[in-house]
């Protein structure tokens, strides 16, 4: 670290970094979040750099802290000053050009940021503002923050502090409502026998999930296909993000005629969409083995804090990495363009209740722990980019607000988010934001044509859409 980068260390206790903040910041995985927001007018800077001093640097010491070694060789947080400036970009493209032409290198620019390192002498964030017109945006804010700062709903919840509503700041922002695990009173008014099958069927999934898991990070590898190139080092290839957008209204009927969950709908339109695709390619079999790893958030609670709640020591817990993931192999039909659409749906329906009464994420985790306890951050870390090596796609998802909302004043038309860094040609992610689901698909350059892509999850949708309401 030269002496003009090097940032004054305050006088404080370290925190220690988390086990799974260590594994996402090690030698065989660096992995960060960009969360984009499309900005209606342009940004102004004096603006966007108050709101980072005086709300968004208090809602978590990390974000004023860098990573450092201690004499036991672990990871410890670390309280420095901060200099905002050398957290602001602001890319350089020519000026003048079509917004068609600004989306081109906008992808350019995510690609490019999104394999960079964040620089270690200072924290692991940065803000990117592309203050060019694109095809969705006057100007686009993208916020680059390192997965070791915590999970997507903890980041997530973060960055929704820093807004307010766009017609009236003084309401509080409100969110979809989620699903609650069952009430425990419900299974305590059962009888003894009846609760024998449920126990078997837990037990059953949990040991399924629990070797799935397993082998997905030692010998079950994922056939090479066109969602995945299986090369070594893929982190590092180009990535393509692009995005396509679903009515959550549309969504809800499919759901009133079929039954389960949002995530339901949307996963079986992914499973189809994906199936699609890799149909399209001629040199592709039919029995293709595929591999989602699904990403669990496993907090005992479903929504978003608020910064003076983060602040409480009771809810500290919900910051950090709190998921797991599960590996959910994607459903094989002979011909994908003839098959009955809404077998998806129901098949992603049967998976995702299966894994709601698994405790499989809570047994991986475990055992991750003990792989930590004998051989170390570092030997976890090389088995968890295994897993992901070894599967086809991650899918996570998040829930956006209802109205809209402004930042700095700058009301805001979309937003969605990617995850780079991961060992995988495909990554799917989800955010609702007023009314609808933005998903977006980060596809290795070169190897996957996202626009296909995309027209096959558009037909997906299209086709269950038309199978369940008519």
């Amino acid at each position: 670290m030269t002496m003009e980068n090097k940032q004054e260390v305050l006088i404080q206790e370290d925190e220690p970094v988390s086990p799974t903040g260590q594994y996402f910041s090690s030698s065989v995985l660096s992995v960060s979040i960009l969360f984009v927001l499309e900005s209606e007018i342009t940004y102004n800077n004096e603006l966007t750099m108050a709101l980072l001093k005086n709300v968004f640097l208090p809602i978590n010491p990390r974000f004023s802290s860098i990573m450092v070694m201690d004499d036991h060789g672990l990871k410890q947080w670390k309280k420095v000053h901060v200099k905002l400036e050398d957290h602001i970009k602001l890319p350089a493209f020519p000026s003048g050009l079509s917004p068609e032409s600004y989306d081109k290198h906008f992808q350019y620019y995510m690609s490019k940021i999104g394999k960079e390192q964040h620089p270690l002498s200072r924290p692991l964030w940065e803000i990117h503002i592309f203050k060019y017109p694109t095809s969705n945006a006057a100007e686009t804010l993208i916020f680059k923050l390192h997965h070791a700062l915590g999970d997507g709903f903890s980041l997530m919840g973060a960055l929704f502090s820093c807004f307010e509503r766009a017609h009236d700041p003084s309401l509080p922002l409100t969110f979809p409502s989620l699903l609650r695990l069952e009430s425990n009173s419900k299974y305590k008014r059962r009888s003894t026998w009846k609760r024998v099958p449920k126990f078997l069927s837990m037990f059953a999934n949990t040991t399924a999930d629990f070797i799935s898991t397993f082998l997905k990070s030692n010998v079950d590898v994922d056939d090479r296909t066109p969602i995945r190139s299986g090369l070594n080092g893929v982190e590092f290839e180009p990535v393509t993000v692009s995005t396509v957008t679903f009515s959550l209204d549309h969504i809800k009927q499919i759901k009133a005629k079929l039954g389960g969950t949002v995530n339901d709908i949307i996963m079986g339109v992914i499973f189809y969409g994906t199936r699609l695709y890799m149909e399209s390619a001629e040199t592709c079999s039919s029995n293709a083995s595929s591999t989602v790893l699904m990403l669990l958030n496993t907090r005992a609670f479903t929504r978003y804090h608020t910064v003076n709640e983060m602040a409480k020591a009771n809810t500290k817990s919900s910051w950090g990495n709190q998921f797991a993931f599960l590996p959910v192999s994607i459903p094989k039909v002979a011909n994908a363009e003839t098959a009955n659409p809404l077998k998806f749906v129901l098949k992603a329906h049967k998976i995702i209740k299966q894994k709601k009464h698994s405790p499989g994420v809570y047994l991986t985790g475990r055992f991750l722990d003990l792989i930590r306890k004998v051989g170390g951050p570092e030997t976890t870390a090389r088995c968890i980019y295994k897993t992901m090596k070894n599967s086809s796609m991650a899918i996570s998802n998040m829930i956006g607000p209802i109205e809209k909302i402004a930042i700095a004043d700058h009301p805001c038309k979309g937003m969605y988010f990617m995850v780079m860094g991961a060992p995988q040609s495909l990554t799917i992610t989800m955010v609702s934001y007023m009314g609808k689901l933005r998903v977006a698909v980060g596809a290795q350059k070169g190897f996957i044509y996202h626009q296909r892509f995309n027209s096959c999850l558009e037909k997906a949708f299209e086709k269950i859409f038309k199978a369940s309401v008519t």
